[in-house]
């Protein structure tokens, strides 16, 4: 029972009565003011933090963001490993990819006769192509983590005019591998994930490498003049 009703129901003593309609004034107070506290803070906007968030990767992204990291063995290092499979060869190919589920391994010249096993399905390799002196290219695949050669096999499918083309554009190519490369980098700062020698939509003789920037897994891929190493052009896949 509050203190107003109480004075209501029998006639207290003037200092009584006083006493108790100043204590339910403070308690009225407290009341109203404890009201107000709730009503400002459900008025109140919830104070959150905001998360950490990162920017979405596209799939193309996050499988180099997945892929990348895990090669142990640098472009260089597999084109060198790849070139000494075949003799007198030159590298014409590579490429960063994951192993296919069927992958096996075969035994090379001069690879051992008890070939090193294929990495397992999904692993990062080197998928290289090297050419004979006389244009026959050789598949070599390395695995990507510790740097060996688990398959060597020539091309069974190139006829005499493959082989003229791959020497012709082998013989016309003043640029090597190495130097388009330092041609891509010096523009973008990255991972070469790829090295192609081909021809452009212009019949230019190219070299095409594929520059990957870890910081959000563009993969940036340069056209590079195969007589002088200028940079004809640059493609940036956001996807």
């Amino acid at each position: 029972m509050s203190c107003f009703a109480s004075m209501r129901g029998r006639r207290p003593m003037r200092s009584v009565a006083v006493l108790c309609a100043l204590g339910g004034s403070t308690l009225l107070l407290a009341a109203c003011g404890n009201a107000e506290t709730n009503e400002a803070s459900a008025a109140a906007p919830a104070q959150t933090t905001p998360a950490a968030t990162s920017p979405s990767l596209s799939e193309d992204q996050a499988e180099r963001k997945d892929l990348v990291p895990k090669a142990k063995v640098s472009w260089d290092k597999a084109a060198a490993t790849a070139v000494k499979e075949v003799p007198r060869g030159k590298l014409t190919h590579l490429e960063l990819k994951r192993t296919p589920r069927d992958a096996t391994a075969t035994p090379g010249s001069p690879s051992p006769s008890t070939p090193n096993p294929a990495p397992s399905p999904g692993a990062p390799e080197w998928a290289a192509e090297v050419a004979a002196e006389d244009g026959t290219i050789h598949r070599v695949d390395i695995d990507a983590v510790n740097g060996k050669v688990f398959r060597t096999q020539a091309d069974p499918d190139q006829d005499a005019d493959d082989k003229r083309e791959i020497t012709d554009r082998l013989g016309n190519a003043r640029q090597s591998p190495e130097q388009a490369v330092r041609a891509a980098t010096g523009r973008t700062k990255g991972t070469v994930t790829g090295v192609d020698l081909d021809e452009n939509d212009d019949r230019r003789l190219i070299w095409s490498v594929d520059v990957v920037t870890t910081d959000n897994w563009h993969k940036t891929t340069y056209d590079v003049d195969a007589s002088n190493g200028r940079v004809l052009r640059e493609h940036v896949d956001r996807d």
